[in-house]
């Protein structure tokens, strides 16, 4: 049986794994949580990898109606099984959230494509940083590991996030993710698929929580493991979500944008009569004239309306901050060091 290929690079997280997951855990609850859909062939590799990187975690394999021998495997590994049935990623990170209670979570895919031996260096990142999440950024020297179109729409939908919404991470779409207890427990979670992604790093920057990022290795997928992306669909569920969220978030900006569109057509219709005007103190086309009227209008509620739900999303803003913020810093309550 072929498996994926991932050398042993020289990294710092892989020299150090050893020192690192020896580091003084103890009393720190991590739970590493695996969303599934049909992984029988990956996810016992996946299972004993955090187990060997994070020996005290709790590994928690949350199934998502798979058709295979996934939940039988997982518990032969020693996982603990749960089941989501609503389909869909993000509806299996809700119910992770949601159900599991820890200090620390260290989210990866079940296909054994994230390097679990980078998982110490993330969590002792976090803890020694106080930080919020931290993102596993994909490195791969694999070709299978990426699919054609996938890097250049990661790029794409990076760069676009970082134009929206400003400070942002290099690796938008990577499910290998470290989170704080507070991070996990403030999280909306309202994505249904694969766009949970970007709604995870849409809600680190828009309450400006502190974040980093460890470059990780990626492999590609064992033998028997099938990628359940979709490059279309799934890119375009993302965009929408990216302009969903724009909308929400950035309400004056994006209403703004209709605004000035409308006032930009309503002066371009309206400058050929006021040519007319003026020369002839007549106006001949009143339709036009309406319509640029109309038009102008309507570009003053369009900004009219960004500038009440400002006030909105301000306000609600300052209570997720304040919920976000009715839990302790991670590490906080175990002392420095």
């Amino acid at each position: 049986m072929a498996t994926r290929t991932r050398k042993d690079q020289t990294r710092p997280a892989s020299s150090e794994t050893g020192a690192i997951a020896s580091a003084p855990l103890a009393g720190v609850r991590i739970a590493v949580l695996l969303p599934c859909y049909n992984e029988e062939a990956a996810i016992a590799q996946t299972i004993a990898g955090f187990r060997a990187s994070l020996p005290g975690a709790d590994i928690y394999v949350y199934d998502n109606n798979s058709g295979d021998r996934t939940t039988e495997v997982a518990a032969q590994a020693g996982a603990i099984v749960r089941s989501e049935r609503m389909q869909g990623k993000g509806n299996v990170v809700r119910r992770m959230f949601a159900d599991v209670e820890a200090d620390i979570y260290v989210m990866a895919d079940g296909d054994a494509t994230y390097d679990a031996a980078a998982a110490p260096e993330m969590v002792r990142k976090l803890l020694d940083e106080q930080l919020d999440m931290v993102v596993g950024a994909r490195k791969s020297e694999v070709d299978e590991a990426y699919r054609r179109g996938h890097a250049l729409g990661n790029k794409l939908f990076t760069g676009l996030l970082a134009s929206l919404f400003g400070r942002t991470f290099t690796d938008i779409f990577s499910g290998y993710r470290v989170f704080s207890r507070r991070f996990a427990k403030s999280f909306p979670a309202l994505a249904r698929g694969f766009e949970t992604e970007t709604e995870i790093s849409v809600h680190a920057l828009e309450l400006a929580m502190p974040v980093g990022e460890v470059v990780t290795n990626y492999g590609a997928r064992p033998e028997g493991s099938v990628s359940k992306l979709s490059t279309w669909r799934d890119g375009w569920r993302i965009l929408k979500t990216i302009i969903h969220l724009y909308r929400i978030e950035r309400p004056v900006l994006f209403y703004g944008s209709f605004s000035l569109f409308l006032v930009s057509l309503a002066v371009v219709l309206a400058i050929p009569l006021a040519i007319t005007y003026f020369q002839t103190g007549l106006v001949p086309r009143f339709p036009t004239a309406i319509l640029a009227t109309g038009l102008m209008i309507l570009a003053f509620l369009s900004f009219a309306c960004g500038l009440i739900l400002d006030t909105v999303v301000r306000g609600r803003r300052e209570v997720r901050r304040l919920f976000y913020l009715s839990f302790p810093a991670p590490g906080a309550d175990k002392g420095e060091g």
